[in-house]
C-alpha cells in the first residue's frame, strides 16, 4: 500500500513492495530479522536511533537553554530586551534550518545519517531558545508539563496501536497527512498575516490559538500512530538497516510537533 507520508514516501520497504517478511514489532519476526547487527531494520535498531536523534535533540536544548544565561532583567521582573532578541534569533535559526533540512531529509531518496543528526541539532536550538521564552513568560511548570505530557501521550500511543491493534487504512492515512498540510498552512498563513498586522490568531494565545492547538495535539498523535504503521511496514519488507534513521527522523519530526502543542496549551491555561 502507497504511503502518503513524504518522510517514508521515498523508500519502497516504507510502502509494503521490499519483501514478504512479516513484522508486529517483535511478534512473529523471522529470527534473521529480530536483532541488531543483521542488517536488516528492526525495532531494535529503530529504537537505538531514534534514541540518538532525541539525544542529539535534547543535548542541543541544554546547550543553548544554558548558554543563553540568565535573561531576567535586572528588575527581576522582565526579560532583558537584548537576551530576549537573541533567544528569538536562536529560536528562529533552529527553526528555519531544521525546516530546511526537514524537507531535504523528507524528499532525500537516500538516507543520509549526518542529515539526521543535524536537523536534531537545529531542532534542539529551537526546542531549547522556545522553552526557555515560554517557562520565563508562562512559569516553571509549563516545560517540565510538555515534556512529561509529551512522553506520557508517545508510550500512551504506542499502547493503544499495540494493544488495540489499530489498523491504518488508506483513508485514514490520506485524511491524516491532508490534515497534517492544511494545518500548516493555515499556520503559515496566519503568521504571514500576522507581519502587516491581520492575524487571525491561530498562532496567537487566545481562544482561536487553543483550538487550533488542540487540533495540532491530536493530528500529532494521529501522525504518530501513521509512524508505527510505517515503521512495522519497513521491518515486515526486510529494509537495510541505515533505513531505521528514516524512521528515526519521522519519529523525532512529530515527537517535537506534539511537544510544541502541548506547550502552547500549558502556556494558554496558564495565562488565562
Amino acid at each position: 500500500m502507497q504511503s502518503n507520508n513524504p518522510v517514508f514516501a521515498r523508500s519502497e520497504g516504507f510502502n509494503g513492495k521490499g519483501g514478504t517478511a512479516y513484522a508486529d514489532f517483535g511478534v512473529g519476526v523471522p529470527a534473521t530479522h529480530t536483532g541488531a547487527g543483521t542488517g536488516r531494520m528492526t525495532v531494535d535498531t529503530v529504537v537505538q536511533k531514534t534514541g540518538i536523534t532525541l539525544g542529539v535533540l535534547v543535548l542541543a536544548a541544554a546547550v543553548t537553554w544554558i548558554g543563553t544565561g540568565d535573561v531576567v532583567a535586572s528588575d527581576g521582573l522582565s526579560i532583558d530586551p537584548g537576551k530576549a532578541q537573541t533567544l528569538y534569533t536562536l529560536s528562529m535559526i533552529g527553526a528555519f534550518g531544521g525546516f530546511i533540512l526537514a524537507m531535504v531529509n523528507s524528499f532525500k531518496r537516500a538516507t543520509s545519517p549526518a542529515l539526521v543528526v543535524a536537523y536534531a541539532a537545529l531542532e534542539g536550538v529551537f526546542i531549547g531558545a522556545m522553552s526557555k521564552v515560554f517557562q520565563l513568560s508562562f512559569g516553571p511548570g509549563v516545560v517540565t508539563g510538555a515534556v512529561l505530557g509529551t512522553v506520557a501521550a508517545v508510550a500512551g500511543t504506542l499502547a493503544a496501536y499495540k494493544f488495540f491493534d489499530i489498523q491504518v487504512g488508506a483513508k485514514f492515512r490520506t485524511w491524516v497527512i491532508a490534515a497534517m498540510f492544511g494545518f500548516v498552512a493555515v499556520s503559515l498563513l496566519d503568521m504571514l498575516l500576522g507581519f502587516f498586522g491581520n492575524s487571525f490568531g491561530f498562532n496567537g494565545f487566545g481562544p482561536m490559538g487553543l483550538l487550533s492547538s488542540v487540533l495540532g495535539l491530536g493530528l500529532g498523535v494521529l501522525m504518530l500512530i501513521l509512524d508505527f504503521d510505517f515503521v512495522e511496514r519497513g521491518v515486515a519488507a526486510g529494509l537495510p538497516e541505515r533505513e531505521s534513521w528514516r524512521a528515526a527522523f519521522g519519529l523525532t519530526v512529530t515527537i517535537v510537533w506534539i511537544y510544541i502543542e502541548l506547550l502552547r496549551i500549558l502556556a494558554i491555561f496558564t495565562r488565562r
